[in-house]
């Protein structure tokens, strides 16, 4: 029987182009997406699909419900992956803003994880795979509230993982550096909605922020597509045993190698000039 698998945040991008992947190699998918907008095009594809919005306890609750009785009550894995970046200098960040990223980025991942926990215990078996990112093991400037988020989730999956080294249920983290997507389109407009622009100090630097993100190009050379991601999750799935990281693009690879051998003022050096 082909594994189950719920991935949360497939309206774009990533959660999208693996969804439908996965779906034409035969497994069984249950994709998630925060707005009821997005429903019919998985309909047509012949792909269950469930509303869940990760900044609503009782949403995750009543989609995870939902996803179960999709897959015959029985979750092999996991794949979280929905969120989104919220750009801003620390100093202009509204708390209130900043609790947002994380109910979407951490919190509702942790709700729906320990959910996904419980079900595999019972079952004996099972995998949750954790979408981080680059920022993930380094930080970049006005980006604060993404990359804390990042860390954050590291280093809860960490925890979780050796928590869980002596049962059945595998858990790994993919960590990939720019991806195409709709990533930059969705912090372009959390960026102009929740931060004071004009009249911070960090004023000149926000406006090539905004002309970064407002571009339609990849954002460098590096970029690619969510194919790349599949392959990693697709191992991560499949595999005997799963890696507990999976980095994608060489800007990861090659953020890891330096984060072992320089120091932070050097690191921090080599990441301030490419901002």
């Amino acid at each position: 029987m082909s594994k189950s698998i719920l991935i949360t945040g497939c309206s774009t991008g990533i959660g999208l182009y693996c969804a439908e992947t996965l779906h034409n190699e035969g497994f069984k998918v249950i994709a998630s997406v925060r707005n009821t907008e997005h429903l019919n095009h998985f309909e047509t594809l012949g792909i269950p699909c469930v509303l869940l919005d990760l900044a609503d306890e009782q949403s995750i609750q009543k989609g995870f419900t939902e996803a179960l009785s999709l897959c015959d009550g029985k979750l092999d894995v996991l794949f979280n992956n929905g969120a989104y970046g919220q750009p801003g200098a620390v100093e202009d960040l509204p708390t209130d803003v900043l609790r947002k990223q994380f109910e979407v980025n951490f919190f509702g991942w942790h709700s729906l994880t320990t959910l996904a926990v419980k079900h595999m215990r019972e079952n004996g078996q099972g995998r949750i795979i954790q979408n981080s990112s680059v920022l993930g093991l380094v930080a970049l400037p006005y980006r604060g509230a993404y990359n804390a988020s990042k860390f954050a989730l590291e280093g809860l999956t960490d925890t979780l993982r050796m928590e869980l080294a002596n049962t059945n249920i595998q858990i790994s983290l993919i960590e990939p550096g720019p991806i195409l997507s709709e990533f930059r389109k969705n912090a372009r407009i959390a960026f102009e909605e929740h931060i004071n622009i004009n009249d911070s100090f960090h004023k000149t630097e926000y406006q090539a922020q905004l002309t970064r993100l407002k571009t339609q190009t990849a954002p460098q050379k590096f970029t690619l597509g969510p194919e790349a991601v599949y392959d990693k999750l697709l191992h991560a799935i499949t595999a005997p045993k799963a890696k507990a990281r999976y980095y994608v693009t060489f800007p990861t690879y090659f953020m890891g190698y330096l984060k072992r051998i320089l120091s932070s003022a050097i690191l921090d050096k080599i990441l301030l000039k490419n901002r």
